[in-house]
């Protein structure tokens, strides 16, 4: 089911968590809340538009990474529904398409529950303060134009990093439905 963001609920505070990567390794919100920012994105495997960005998106989170904002990444899906987004899956996925940030697990749905999350891929810019300021997309560009795209994300991003705040007009990301466990 095609679904879109909500709009930004600026300065809405981020809940802390800690979630697991494939790996086993622990990460928390409240240690990546950096001077410039955090940029909280939830993706999956199987979904065709994270599949559709997902070079852009390590592309482009790579360089927010060089500037000092950092990323997570949040996989809520349901795997036992879905296996293609599985903790091996999701290994072969971030290698992939050459992600550097985490990728994480959230095992029990409770952190995608938390932020509202609705769809992959559904981005959450916050502030140092840990302040939501951006619920928009990737950038511009349609299915397979990405010649000539606004990088909005980055631009946001920066923005954010700089000012403490983010744009006043964002335009929604839109995916698939988060895959919600019905038991």
């Amino acid at each position: 089911m095609l679904l879109d963001t909500p709009v930004c609920n600026f300065g809405w505070k981020a809940p802390d968590f800690t979630l697991k990567n494939a790996y086993g390794e622990s990460f928390s919100m409240s240690d990546h809340l950096g001077d410039k920012g955090l940029l909280i994105v939830f993706i999956c495997n199987h979904c065709p538009y994270v599949q559709r960005i997902g070079q852009r998106l390590a592309e482009d989170t790579a360089l927010l990474m060089n500037e000092g904002i950092n990323v997570l990444a949040i996989m809520s899906n349901d795997y036992t529904l879905v296996e293609a987004d599985s903790p091996d899956n999701m290994k072969q996925f971030a290698k992939q398409y050459g992600f550097t940030f985490p990728y994480l697990i959230d095992e029990d749905q409770s952190v995608g529950q938390q932020y509202g999350a609705v769809c992959t891929p559904d981005f959450f810019g916050f502030n140092h303060q840990g302040e939501l300021q951006y619920r928009g997309r990737l950038d511009d560009a349609r299915m397979d134009d990405s010649a000539n795209r606004i990088p909005e994300l980055i631009n946001a991003m920066r923005m954010i990093a700089e000012t403490g705040q983010g744009p006043q007009t964002q335009v929604p990301s839109m995916g698939c439905s988060i895959k919600w466990r019905t038991d």
